[in-house]
């Protein structure tokens, strides 16, 4: 496929009503600020659970900056929302009562499932709260959709570039067989499962996105890119195991958004189902993260640790599906995406610090 202009997407969203459950997180925030600005109509259902405002303003041992660093991005998230017109439905999609008044208020023609625990370290340690989260909803909105298969065209479900487990070679795609490993990454891929088998059982129109290692403006969720800057900025080492040579497919938020708005958009109806990785391409090294990190704050201290014995061994995510199919060509190299993140970063922070100091 020629590339297509993204501006020209909105033909295909302007009379689309898609929900995003579990929207008001990182991604979905996102992904939401852009499907309106194309023309879509937007909700967004979710309980605020997960890296809520609550709980980063009662977290115990969270220092003040931080704290305030990250109440700003929850609620410029919520101003930005209500700027462009996105609906904001404060309910548990856990409870299939709940989702299903919200289905029935919306009356969406495109559903995107995004619920999910924060990472795979939390879902270590609640297992059973990952299930809930990922699995409960999921099916709550299968089943919600499935009567309504006429009306709604497409579920689209936030997988992840873990139910990959132990890369074999350099680079992955949608053909390599999952392995995934741990309580998250087994969930994702049951969720995946259940996507299709829908798919096949009912005529539901599906597609599956597999991120990795996301960064971006008001992310909250302490992946390694925020740590790093993060630790630079109050003068805590930035620790490189294994001398910093494990890589990792670093995607800016705004390239995956992109691409899936192109997969809403260019979706062909209930016939369509496709897996897509969507990552900027190209696997880069904790090293070169950090290199950028000392860029923009040159203070930062580097530390080498010995390399951890259950590291996940990962590498490039092959996005050539997505470039046939959507017409998706990533723009931000970690040198553009992630330096512009880190200097966006050091502004948010020294404004936390004034208004810590003010108060």
């Amino acid at each position: 496929m020629s590339h297509i202009p993204y501006e020209s997407l909105s033909g295909h969203l302007k009379d689309q009503r898609i929900l995003l459950v579990g929207g008001a997180g990182f991604i979905g925030h996102n992904l939401a600020l852009d499907l309106a600005n194309l023309g879509a109509t937007v909700g967004i259902c979710d309980n605020l659970m997960v890296n809520s405002l609550i709980e980063n303003c009662y977290e115990p041992g969270r220092a003040q900056v931080q704290r305030t660093a990250y109440q700003n991005f929850l609620l410029d998230r919520f101003l930005l929302l209500r700027q462009v017109g996105v609906e904001l439905m404060n309910s548990d999609a856990r409870l299939l009562a709940d989702l299903g008044r919200v289905f029935e208020r919306f009356q969406p023609t495109k559903v995107v499932h995004m619920a999910a625990i924060a990472s795979a370290v939390d879902a270590k340690a609640e297992p059973g709260l990952c299930f809930d989260l990922q699995l409960i909803t999921l099916r709550n909105v299968l089943e919600l959709v499935r009567p309504k298969v006429k009306e709604i065209n497409q579920v689209m479900f936030m997988s992840s570039s873990t139910v990959y487990g132990d890369f074999e070679g350099d680079s992955v795609d949608e053909t390599t067989f999952p392995r995934p490993e741990g309580i998250y990454a087994n969930a994702k891929f049951m969720g995946e499962r259940l996507v299709r088998t829908y798919r096949t059982q009912y005529g539901l129109g599906t597609t599956v996105v597999r991120p990795s290692a996301l960064y971006g403006e008001r992310c909250i969720s302490r992946r390694v890119s925020q740590v790093f800057i993060e630790n630079a900025l109050t003068g805590k080492p930035l620790l490189l195991e294994g001398g910093g040579d494990g890589k990792l497919d670093f995607t800016y938020i705004k390239d995956l958004t992109q691409g899936m708005v192109r997969a809403l958009a260019l979706h062909k109806g209930h016939d369509d189902s496709s897996t897509f990785n969507l990552t900027f391409g190209n696997a880069r090294t904790i090293a070169d993260l950090a290199a950028v990190v000392k860029s923009v704050v040159p203070d930062a201290i580097l530390e080498e640790r010995p390399r951890a014995k259950d590291k996940p061994i990962r590498g490039t995510l092959s996005i050539e599906r997505a470039r046939e199919k959507l017409g998706f060509e990533p723009e931000w190299t970690l040198e553009s995406g992630f330096r512009q993140y880190c200097e966006w970063y050091v502004e948010q922070w020294r404004r936390a610090q004034q208004q810590t100091e003010a108060n």
